[in-house]
């Protein structure tokens, strides 16, 4: 009887031994997946695929990129709020997803505020407005001349009903008193290609649209930042017409809430410390004209709820609302 009570008491501690073990794996030991709010070829795509480039040569991490398009974020946005939180699921999200939908949105089916878990600032850029060279307008007070003279009015894209594009749109319609039809896409890669192709005239696109403005696809005419872009310098910004208009976008790294202290400290040092390369900052800049954006756990904390602010007032203003 003693000798099998001594075996059991053996194979419990084995047990509780190997368990022991199993949670002092160093983190991460498999895959990190980091699920991207659109389709391949803007901001928070470049983004999400450079850190996992970078972090797998110089950390050895294996991470991969999931596109999950749709509802302006809130479909990978939901996938990450409800995974496991044990940092291998991960969300490279831009600001609208937090500060935008949950004002725009009748129902979400999480809440992005208390369901995913800030873990690092990762980059910002502005917008540009941005024309299908066939608008005969130069500069920005010329568009504006045009539009206003314009019928049927100019069609512009959005990255969707209730995206950061369409909300900046409404804005500068209501300061410039112009009219512009809305037509939105499935995110701001779409709605760049459609404007390109003549099937819209304007949009505010993005850092990936550097390119085609440099090759003459699209003429940008303005940019939306408090100051003007340092890669297009020539560039008036909006608010130097009409004061007070300025949107400077962010993006950031989230996890679902939950998600134990020690990983998220990790990952957000191995994040910044990656982001405040020159090396690394360069090769943001150049691929999708982003500037890294490092901030401390309060600072990120308190942007994400500033902007939350913002954009509540903004959509209670324009009275969008999608169900």
């Amino acid at each position: 009887m003693m000798t099998i009570v001594r075996k059991i008491c053996a194979l419990l501690a084995c047990t509780i031994l190997m368990g022991g073990a199993a949670q002092a794996q160093p983190f991460p030991n498999r895959p990190i997946r980091v699920l991207v709010t659109i389709p391949p070829g803007g901001a928070p795509d470049i983004s999400a695929r450079l850190l996992a480039q970078h972090l797998g040569e110089t950390l050895n991490w294996s991470v991969v990129i999931e596109n999950r398009p749709g509802a302006n974020g809130n479909i990978a946005g939901e996938q990450v709020a409800k995974s496991t939180p044990d940092g291998y699921t991960l969300l490279l999200y831009a600001d609208s997803g937090v500060t935008i939908n949950p004002h725009v949105y009748s129902k979400l089916p999480f809440d992005p505020l208390k369901d995913l878990l800030p873990v690092a600032s990762v980059a910002t850029n502005q917008f540009m407005l941005s024309l299908n060279p066939q608008v005969p307008a130069k500069t920005f007070q010329e568009f504006i001349d045009y539009a206003r003279k314009t019928t049927p009015p100019l069609p512009y894209a959005s990255g969707g009903n209730g995206s950061q594009h369409q909300l900046m749109m409404e804005m500068l319609k209501q300061r410039a008193k112009i009219d512009l039809l809305h037509v939105p896409f499935r995110g701001a890669a779409p709605a760049t290609q459609a404007t390109v192709a003549g099937d819209t005239k304007v949009l505010f696109s993005g850092s990936a649209s550097a390119s085609l403005i440099q090759s003459g696809q699209l003429r940008a005419v303005a940019t939306s930042g408090k100051k003007r872009a340092a890669r297009f310098p020539d560039l008036p910004t909006i608010g130097e017409f009409y004061p007070g208009y300025a949107v400077d976008i962010w993006l950031g790294l989230f996890a679902p809430a939950g998600t134990p202290e020690p990983i998220v400290t990790k990952l957000r040092t191995e994040v910044h410390k990656l982001l405040s390369d020159p090396v690394f900052a360069k090769k943001l800049n150049v691929s999708g004209s982003l500037e890294p954006l490092v901030l401390s756990p309060a600072d990120f904390s308190k942007l994400i709820h500033d902007d939350y602010e913002k954009y509540g007032k903004i959509v209670r203003q324009l009275g969008i609302k999608i169900n």
